[in-house]
């Protein structure tokens, strides 16, 4: 935890830096593939720091995260698995990404089966990490079309409620977000999941 903790005031440092944008972009690829601390949390420092820019975070957060989840894909779909079991780069994951496990790969697959890409949505929207599921993604050979178009819509929604919120009401909605943001962000996410099941049965 003391090692999350001096990760999580590092990320937030940046906010103070002349290359805060560039870190964002940075911070939010790399935290789609293996790191942990979430980039909410610059953006929102940063989205405060200079309210008029706050949207304009948001869709660069939304970017980078959407490279990242793609090179995540990427990793799980060509470098994952061999004839023989896993890859050492999914043994070096295992080993070094907090809460990834061959036990919560193999629980990950079990929820591809039962809903497809709709938990890659509920990832990327949630405070789920969705590092977990965006290598998984290639890994069980997931759509990648489908993931792509799962992963624009619930990172650029989920990044772009944030900013949206700081550029209307300013330093109060930081505390509404630290409040109640997993709570309604997991509401939204069933209710979006509902929407695609729906689609998806219906069609």
């Amino acid at each position: 935890m003391k090692l999350i903790r001096r990760l999580y005031n590092w990320v937030l440092g940046w906010a103070e830096s002349p290359y805060g944008a560039l870190a964002l972009v940075v911070l939010a690829f790399v935290e789609s593939v293996f790191f942990p601390i979430p980039p909410d949390v610059l953006l929102i420092a940063l989205a405060l720091g200079s309210r008029s820019k706050a949207l304009q975070f948001g869709l660069l957060c939304s970017a980078g995260s959407l490279a990242g989840g793609m090179v995540g894909y990427g990793l799980g779909h060509f470098a994952w698995l061999t004839p023989d079991g896993f890859t050492p780069l999914a043994q070096f994951f295992y080993e070094i990404v907090p809460g990834f496990s061959e036990e919560v790969y193999r629980q990950i697959g079990e929820r591809f089966e039962a809903w497809g890409f709709v938990i890659v949505f509920t990832a990327g929207f949630t405070p789920v990490p969705y590092k977990l599921f965006t290598v998984s993604a290639g890994a069980f050979g997931i759509s990648f079309p489908l993931f792509l178009m799962a992963s624009t819509i619930s990172r650029t929604a989920r990044f772009m409620l944030v900013s949206a919120l700081i550029w209307r009401f300013g330093a109060p909605v930081n505390t509404f977000i630290d409040r109640y943001f997993n709570i309604l962000a997991l509401l939204f996410a069933l209710l979006l999941a509902a929407g695609f099941a729906v689609v998806k049965w219906v069609l």
